[in-house]
């Protein structure tokens, strides 16, 4: 029996509580409910055609057949499976449940309609882009959007903080810690804007992509039509010109589109693991927690670590996702099925690593001595502010008059830029608006 305990991946297994959201759409249950839900909405769609099987067509049963669909249980879809280990389709089986359904409804006269003309990928290839959809608008997205929300609040609350930065390792012109929050913020915003503009396309079009079943049996409809303005009713763009299955670029697109938004938040992860190590940020302490096995002093930033890890698989996984869908033999082969199966996988721990970086946020507490220590201790990173005055000044080899001061093993003092600002042969207004610039000021807009 499948447990938390005995499961293969950690994301049904040890993340599983946090990832239980991401079930209906992504496991096997939730495919079948969504290629029952295409099968259906397709049969009604037919059913609105001038075809001679549906003159008298009962209306007043449409709720019902809609039922089949809204209604789907687990226990439903094992009857799919059922009738699976007999057929040994997947698709087929989804198509012969429906038609038992109609039995039941004493619609038999009708569940020829059922999945008419179709391959299983018209099916499949609009039930992923619509499962993907969903769980992208009702989960996904509302994730970054909080985390969206935590480093714009952050921003604010620290927009006057003045802090060391640090280019290449090395102390540099001092920046303010909202006003880096407030970076991250601005590029994940950028690139989720991305991500939520990829339009979720969908593959309807018969065996070969050419309606070829369709147009034979019904030649008088324009049926590319008849599927692009459907699709575009379930909120999905058709593709007009594939194979038999659908060309994935709009997926690559997505994916890569994702990505870019996980590798924006690797590097905050690590950012602030960087700050709590120096000191920066401390962490609220949990009563009971542990950080070491063997030192009891620890404190880690755990959640900032299981963050990145679970990006970093997440982001392995849609690259190859990206760069293996696009990619088929002649018409069809089968290895995007496969394939798509491991969909909901990257994006479980893209979504476990969203929920640990709200969650490892939520116990730093700003440590403004430090923060303030590092600045006083750094008097030389105002060299750059000083010397560009001077250049304003016309002032001659300013540049080199600083990299004279400041570059020497001993550390520069806030006297030792005193002493050298008295000493320049400047007006004393320009002198006291030297003597102005500290490290703490000096932070710009």
């Amino acid at each position: 029996m499948l447990t938390a305990l005995t499961a293969i991946s950690p994301i049904d297994g040890r993340y599983g509580k946090q990832t239980e959201a991401l079930a209906p759409y992504f496991s096997e249950f939730g495919l079948i409910k969504y290629r029952v839900w295409v099968e259906i909405a397709y049969f009604l769609e037919l059913s609105r055609l001038d075809l001679p099987a549906f003159e008298n067509f009962p209306r007043h049963q449409e709720a019902a057949i809609w039922d089949i669909a809204k209604c789907f249980s687990v226990e439903d879809a094992q009857k799919v499976k059922d009738i699976e280990r007999v057929t040994n389709h997947d698709v087929k089986a989804v198509e012969y449940f429906i038609k038992n359904a109609f039995k039941n409804l004493q619609l038999e006269n009708y569940s020829e309609y059922i999945h008419f003309g179709l391959t299983s990928q018209d099916i499949n290839n609009t039930a992923i882009p619509l499962l993907l959809k969903a769980a992208s608008e009702e989960l996904i997205y509302p994730q970054m959007e909080s985390l969206l929300d935590i480093f714009a609040e952050k921003s604010i609350d620290w927009v006057n903080v003045a802090m060391l930065a640090h280019t290449h390792g090395q102390p540099a012109s001092p920046t303010r810690m909202g006003k880096e929050w407030k970076v991250f913020e601005y590029r994940l915003r950028e690139q989720l804007a991305v991500l939520r503009a990829v339009p979720h396309d969908a593959k309807f079009g018969g065996a070969t992509g050419n309606f070829n079943a369709h147009y034979v049996a019904f030649p008088h409809i324009n049926w590319h039509q008849f599927a692009d303005e459907m699709l575009t009713r379930w909120g999905l763009k058709r593709s007009r010109w594939t194979t038999q299955i659908a060309n994935y670029d709009y997926l690559a697109a997505f994916f890569d589109a994702h990505k870019r938004c996980n590798t924006i938040l690797i590097d905050f992860a690590r950012d602030v693991w960087s700050y709590v190590s120096m000191n920066y940020f401390k962490q609220l302490i949990v009563a009971n927690e542990v950080g070491s096995s063997a030192m009891p002093h620890k404190v880690n930033p755990i959640d900032f670590e299981n963050a990145e890890g679970n990006l970093l698989i997440a982001n392995t996984l849609l690259e190859f996702l990206s760069a293996k869908l696009p990619v088929s033999r002649l018409q069809r082969d089968l290895t995007d099925s496969t394939v798509l199966r491991n969909l909901g996988t990257p994006l479980a721990h893209g979504f476990i690593a969203y929920k640990a970086l709200s969650r490892g946020i939520g116990k730093l507490a700003l440590n403004q001595s430090a923060i303030q220590a590092d600045l006083e201790n750094n008097w030389a990173v105002v060299s750059e502010a000083i010397q560009t005055i001077l250049r304003r000044e016309g002032y001659p080899n300013p540049y080199e008059a600083l990299k004279a001061l400041t570059r020497t093993e001993s550390k520069i003092s806030a006297q030792d830029i005193q002493i050298f600002v008295q000493s320049l042969a400047v007006k004393d207004s320009v002198k006291q608006e030297l003597l102005q610039i500290t490290p703490f000021t000096y932070v710009g807009k």
